[in-house]
């Protein structure tokens, strides 16, 4: 599972609620840098341990199961190449 993005997102949505509900509630500028800045630090600390979590629990296709699916693939294809080899030969030798 891919989750390298998980602390940014996790971060930006609530910068973005943080900037909506500043604008809203006409806070003073140096309240509000200071909200943000603890906010977007915060929230990314905690997009981290999502992200461990995450992580841990899902962890991907061990490696044998990856081999052992990518040989089924390649011998399909193949027994594909060598069909079309016979035919394309069949075609050659009548045309002879």
């Amino acid at each position: 599972m891919k989750t390298k993005q998980v602390p940014v997102m996790i971060t930006l949505i609530a910068g973005f609620i943080t900037c909506i509900l500043g604008f809203t509630m006409q806070m003073e500028t140096g309240q509000f840098v200071r909200t943000l800045v603890i906010v977007l630090l915060s929230f990314y600390i905690l997009g981290c341990i999502a992200k461990l979590v995450l992580d841990k629990n899902f962890k991907e296709e061990p490696e044998e199961e990856a081999t052992e699916e990518a040989g089924e693939e390649s011998d399909a294809q193949e027994g594909e190449s060598s069909e079309e080899a016979a035919e394309d030969f069949a075609e050659d030798f009548t045309q002879k």
